[in-house]
């Protein structure tokens, strides 16, 4: 598709982004009590927002105009940004990590497809030379310490090497052999059926008839094709014959245009930064110094003393230079001192009241019976504002702009010039607040006789603040490797097999189908199984989403744990390696099997944890594996894994996620098939959000049979009964399906595939060899999760419901 298609994209992405932003300016700042009410104006703005993310992504991705894509990747962020606030405000209302908006989608006239989370390809496209860069040396360290996944080749012994030849040149003789004698066969069949023909004696008419067939089915198929071809040259689909010649050139010369564009910005942007540095930097500097030198005067004029020059924390000059009287200012800052001490004074009553309060158990239940009467209320929000500046910054610049001169779609000098003048007024302001602080000194010493002792106070106030600050900061934040380099630390953690590589899986490889009875299960009061598209929908939400930008990471609602739970084959630990592949994140493996033996007593412990974190951070964005995490906080550890010590993690990983701040793209991700074995209370504190993966369900099952079929070289045909095996393997898991295929579709078995095609008896005969996962153990893992805080809400909201559904009831029957 053309530029002028994505820009298209682009517009109508924008339009639909400000009937949106308008609506939620009515709608949400309402205060409504109909929970169902709600709940449909969410789901409704949550797929509107899904579609102008995917419109977004796709024209940020596809787009040349580097300018144009600054401004809608602002936009994107916010967009995203907000599709994860409407998710907290959904799973608050449903008290349900899982939901169903099928109506929705039929009034949308939608498919479950679209709703599908994208994930944005510039995670990975900005930082790809990083990556690559951090994979190689990955390699290199793997193959220097002997933990490279891949097995070495092996010398080999001048007996085995004229063995394999030996191997070889007999294959050879064999197909030369089994060749030789099919050509003999041929050739003895073409004899007797000539000598056949020649005793019959052949017909004229027959003779005649065939070559008649041959020569009309010639000419009918190049006048097809000559039809195709003129239909395409008319249609604009294909181009005339006398321009195929140099359309390919074209196509070349235009992505080298487009590539020579990004380049050419870069030294237009230098150059354009140096040529108004020559140009205007004079003028800026001398215009900058009359002004600051007239704030002196006008402040000794009215003050009667020169003011304090504002350090750079303060803004230096520009609080100077702001558009108010020096008696304003003086009001502000008095009005900003009398705020800060109405406030703590107002938050000491507070925390007053509330002890009393808390004492006497009265104050939950005023503030229920508040929201009750009250309503629903939108949550304010971080990214309205970020997606209304990108949308006033559309309208104002690219909505009304003529662009049909701009063939290249590369830059616009003229933007990049007011972007440039901005930098280049900050660097000199720079400079200038410099000499002016300077010129204020002796001006105080020669006018009013002063002398600044800003320097001596500033160092006390500044050795004050860091001894004061030592002992704010918790075990976790101390630098127990001040003087060791982030290289040296990630080599020790890779040779200790803590930071390992992750495998390459996509997020769209975790194949399942969209839980077509959701709804219906619902509206029976009975709490359905997720499906394999819901979990993928989460792992996107609240795993790459925000690992992928540090816009959305800061200001989206915090999830620094995740926990993924269920039965064995589930794949749990490719979602995790997903999470790594689709946001270019570090993998660290802190699974109870895996740091054995390793960084043992409290301090090596401590130590451990501290590396991870630094590197972690300094290499953001990182995920931290546990796996087997039950066995952390395990109520009871059993004998053969007394040696291994599983639960040394247990106090110190709280301490490890306090640590975590807003701006750390660090996750800890924790898999467990036996969560049931572990202690509730610790083990949900840790984990901030809890998905249940179970095993797939039909339709589930059905795409994956014929997905993985497919992946490993099969071929379907009406021998082979999907369907049926999708019903037969009800209750095995996708790493049972997977295994199944991988031991029927071998190398021999691959080869027959032409004269002996599949058939489900094979599959269901591999299968048949494997333990299912037993409706027992389902049952297990569902009252497992109706214990956590979650599900222990929603069935209290249900329990809630059918109260208020009998007392309305009730109410009826008495009227009667």
């Amino acid at each position: 598709m053309s530029q002028a298609t994505y820009n298209k994209m682009w517009t109508d992405a924008q339009k639909d982004l400000d009937i949106q932003l308008q609506r939620e300016r009515e709608e949400f700042l309402q205060p409504e009590k109909d929970r169902v009410k709600v709940f449909k104006m969410l789901a409704a703005s949550y797929v509107k927002y899904m579609q102008i993310f995917r419109n977004l992504e796709t024209a940020h991705d596809q787009l040349v105009h580097r300018q144009k894509r600054t401004v809608i990747r602002q936009v994107l962020d916010g967009v995203i940004g907000r599709i994860l606030e409407m998710k907290k405000e959904m799973v608050e209302l449903e008290n349900s990590e899982f939901h169903y908006i099928d109506n929705i989608l039929e009034d949308l006239k939608l498919l479950p497809e679209d709703i599908e989370i994208p994930i944005p390809r510039y995670f990975i496209k900005e930082k790809l030379e990083v990556l690559q860069q951090r994979e190689k040396i990955l390699d290199q360290i793997l193959l220097n310490a002997g933990l490279q996944t891949q097995k070495p080749v092996k010398a080999m012994t001048f007996e085995e090497a004229i063995k394999v030849i030996q191997v070889a040149e007999r294959a050879r003789q064999g197909r030369c052999r089994a060749a030789f004698m099919k050509q003999i066969y041929l050739e003895e069949k073409r004899e007797r059926q000539t000598k056949l023909q020649v005793q019959m004696g052949p017909s004229p008419d027959d003779a005649a008839t065939c070559i008649q067939k041959v020569w009309r089915g010639y000419i009918q198929r190049k006048k097809t094709e000559k039809m195709r071809e003129e239909e395409t040259i008319f249609l604009g689909m294909s181009l005339p014959p006398h321009l195929k010649a140099t359309s390919i050139l074209q196509m070349r010369a235009g992505q080298g245009d487009a590539l020579q564009g990004e380049v050419q910005e870069r030294h237009e942007e230098a150059f354009i930064k140096d040529k108004l540095r020559e140009t205007e930097g004079l003028d800026i500097k001398e215009t900058l110094q009359d002004q600051i030198g007239q704030c002196f005067i006008e402040c000794r004029h009215i003050i009667g003393k020169f003011p304090d020059y504002p350090t750079e924390e303060a803004g230096g000059s520009m609080a100077i230079l702001s558009q108010k009287t020096p008696e304003q200012v003086a009001a502000e800052l008095a009005a900003k001192k009398e705020m800060a001490l109405q406030k703590k004074a107002q938050k000491g009553k507070k925390e007053k009241e509330e002890g009393k309060e808390k004492m006497k158990g009265k104050k939950p239940q005023k503030a229920g019976k508040k929201e009750e009467e009250e309503g629903w209320k939108m949550a304010p929000s971080n990214f309205l504002s970020i997606m209304e500046e990108g949308n006033s910054q559309y309208k104002a610049v690219w909505q009304n702009r003529d662009e049909g001169w701009d063939f290249l779609q590369d830059h616009d000098p003229e933007l990049i010039k007011e972007e440039k003048r901005e930098e280049v007024e900050e660097e000199i302001r720079v400079q200038v607040d410099e000499l002016m602080q300077q010129k204020l000194e002796n001006l105080k010493l020669a006018v009013d006789g002063e002398k600044s002792d800003k320097q001596k106070k500033g160092r006390k106030s500044e050795k004050k603040k860091k001894t004061t600050m030592r002992k704010k900061i918790p075990e976790m934040e101390e630098d127990l490797t001040p003087d060791r380099t982030i290289d040296s630390l990630y080599r020790e953690l890779v040779e200790e097999g803590l930071l390992i590589k992750a495998k390459t899986v996509n997020l769209s490889d975790y194949v399942g189908e969209y839980s077509y009875l959701g709804t219906t299960l619902r509206q029976v009061d009975i709490e359905p199984m997720p499906s394999l598209a819901d979990v993928r929908q989460l792992i996107a939400l609240y795993g790459i989403l925000p690992l992928g930008s540090q816009t959305v990471h800061e200001k989206a609602p915090l999830v620094k744990a995740l926990l993924l739970a269920g039965p064995a084959g589930v794949g749990k630990k490719m979602l995790v390696h997903a999470i790594c592949t689709e946001t270019g994140a570090n993998l660290f493996n802190l699974s109870p099997s895996n740091i054995a033996g390793k960084y043992p007593g409290k301090n090596g412990l401590q130590m451990m944890l501290h590396m991870v974190l630094k590197v972690a951070k300094q290499l953001q964005p990182s995920v931290v594996w546990i796996g087997d995490t039950d066995k952390i906080f395990s109520k009871a550890v059993p004998k053969a894994e007394g040696e291994m010590n599983p639960k040394r993690l247990e106090k110190i990983l709280p301490k490890f996620l306090k640590a975590l701040k807003a701006q750390d793209r660090v996750l800890l991700v924790g898999t467990t098939n036996r969560p049931f074995d572990a202690n509730l209370k610790p083990f949900c504190k840790v984990y901030q959000k809890i998905i249940l993966i179970p095993r797939p369900d039909y339709a589930s099952r059905f795409v994956l049979w014929k997905h993985i079929i497919l992946q490993n070289g099969g071929a379907i045909t009406s021998l082979l009964n999907i369907s049926c095996l999708a019903k037969v393997s009800d209750g095995f898991t996708q790493g049972h399906i997977v295994q199944a295929v991988q031991t029927v579709l071998s190398e021999l078995r691959l080869l027959q595939m032409t004269r002996k095609p599949l058939r489900t008896i094979e599959f269901m005969t591999s299968l048949g060899r494997l333990d299912p996962v037993y409706k027992e153990e389902e049952e297990t893992f569902k009252a497992w999760y109706a214990k956590t805080p979650l599900g222990r809400a929603r069935i209290r909201a249900l329990a809630d419901s059918e109260k208020a559904g009998k007392g309305k009831t009730n109410k009826r029957k008495g009227k009667n």
